[in-house]
């Protein structure tokens, strides 16, 4: 039997950078969030993508889906996130419209994969 990685996945590779680019911003943002904004972008970003890597080593459809909803649910996050940063002068426009797309072909690609488990 020949195990397939997720690794190879789309949906890995842009969720994965989406964590690389939070995490190049979030250096940016005042030393006084690293335990507030920073620290929340970062760890709601990599729950996506550890949630579609755990759902992808699951074996039933329903344990598949619980995790691509639970990697839904941080994607949420991730975009408030985004988008306060903006408010907050954080990130100026081009930054966020950068994000703001990656997280959207994020969120598509994942709607796929939760479309074709259903």
């Amino acid at each position: 039997m020949e195990f397939s990685s997720f690794r190879s996945l789309d949906l890995y590779k842009k969720a994965d950078l989406l964590v690389l680019c939070i995490y190049r911003v979030t250096k940016k943002f005042p030393r006084d969030e690293i335990f507030g904004l920073t620290s929340q972008m970062r760890r709601a970003s990599v729950s996506v993508v550890a949630n579609i890597v755990e759902g992808y080593g699951r074996r039933t459809a329903n344990d598949k889906s619980q995790f691509y909803y639970i990697a839904r649910g941080s994607l949420h996050e991730v975009e408030y996130y985004i988008d306060l940063a903006l408010r907050l002068d954080y990130l100026d426009k081009e930054a966020h419209s950068e994000l703001k797309t990656l997280r959207d072909d994020v969120g598509k690609l994942l709607k796929g994969f939760i479309d074709s488990i259903r």
